[in-house]
């Protein structure tokens, strides 16, 4: 018999994702936590959003912090990252990109 570790982020009860590194589950936990921070800045801003928008925009601004930062500090963002369509990684992220797609139609 195996034992098997495993981390599991979780947020108000509900679990989102689960790693087998703890290295992995705190970077996922953090992205989290930029996207909660991200979306109450976006709930403040003047363009209409629902609120399923603004989690899909603030998970997205999330996972790609590293790119956003470079064109907040006036870099050009490089052709291939901005072509690369998001991968969701989780069940709530796939749902709001398949309602943002839907919208966009």
């Amino acid at each position: 018999m195996a034992v098997v570790v495993k981390y599991v982020v979780e947020r108000n009860g509900v679990e989102r994702m689960t790693f087998t590194s703890k290295k992995e589950a705190d970077a996922y936990d953090k992205m989290l936590d930029i996207a909660e921070s991200l979306e109450g800045l976006l709930d403040n801003t003047d363009v209409p959003l629902s609120e399923q928008q603004v989690e899909g925009l603030a998970l997205q601004i999330a996972k790609q912090k590293d790119e956003f930062m470079q064109v907040l500090k006036g870099a050009k963002p490089s052709e291939n990252k901005a072509e690369k369509k998001p991968k969701a990684q989780d069940k709530d992220s796939q749902e709001n990109v398949t309602e943002l797609k839907a919208k966009e139609a």
